[in-house]
């Protein structure tokens, strides 16, 4: 089995998802050291403990997630379950890294186009200084009812979405940003769409949309933030003939 030294893959991955364009609430690229060479890679959406222990039961050298470590505002402190995840991490000698906002953007292996192509929806042309635009505009293959495009956020994403009701009868031209991006809803407005979608939602809302009469559904944070994760890891085990294994930790939220 081949294998790769954790600086390589980490200057790949800097490279691929262009990390330093980004000011982002977590440090994004190698946030613990292991010990060794990477023959096995397992991705995931975050470093929760249960995924840690998932990796160390298939033998994994090194985790990939979307959702890691350090955030902005969190104590520096390693208490809790902190020090228990970072703990096991350590003895177990394994590399840990995370890339947010720089995967949530990246044009073929991100969350938002990733999320378009298992649902079938047909992204607008993006522009270069569109990279850094979280919100990705386009279309729905056919016009859909409500009903129908909730139906099939739910058959897709294996989660049935809450949905607030806009005023349009036909669902086409549409606007998303995985995660939670519910703030981003009335931006995404100014395009003319017929409803937004993102993994969460907050009180306000409900009145936003009502008020403006667009469609919003939250199709879940984790269930929408599944996919880009997944191509970064095949990307990285078929370019450098290593182990991938992408491992789901059920959330409902």
């Amino acid at each position: 089995m081949k294998s790769v030294k954790a600086k390589t893959l980490l200057d790949y991955l800097n490279d691929v998802l262009v990390s330093e364009q980004f000011q982002d609430y977590a440090p994004n690229g190698l946030q613990v050291e292991g010990i060794g060479d990477i023959k096995h890679i397992v991705t995931g959406v975050s470093a929760c403990q249960a995924l840690i222990d998932a990796a160390i039961a298939v033998d994994a050298d090194a985790i990939l997630v979307h959702h890691g470590y350090f955030w902005k505002g969190e104590t520096p402190c390693l208490l809790g379950i902190k020090r228990q995840r970072l703990a096991c991490l350590l003895n177990q000698d394994i590399h840990l890294f995370a890339y947010h906002l720089p995967l949530d953007a990246h044009p073929t292996l991100g969350n938002n186009t990733r999320l378009a192509a298992h649902l079938g929806w047909e992204p607008a042309a993006r522009e270069p200084s569109d990279r850094h635009d979280l919100i990705w505009y386009g279309h729905t293959p056919e016009a859909l009812t409500p009903l129908a495009f909730a139906e099939q956020l739910n058959l897709k994403l294996a989660r049935p979405p809450l949905h607030i009701a806009g005023q349009s009868s036909h669902i086409h031209k549409i606007a998303w940003c995985t995660g939670a991006a519910q703030d981003y809803f009335e931006k995404a407005l100014a395009a003319g769409i017929d409803a937004f979608i993102t993994g969460e939602v907050s009180e306000r809302t409900w009145h936003i949309a009502k008020e403006y009469g667009v469609h919003f559904y939250a199709a879940g944070h984790h269930a929408t933030e599944r996919y880009g994760i997944q191509a970064l890891g095949q990307h990285i085990a078929d370019t450098f003939g290593i182990k991938h294994s992408f491992i789901d930790i059920p959330n409902p939220i």
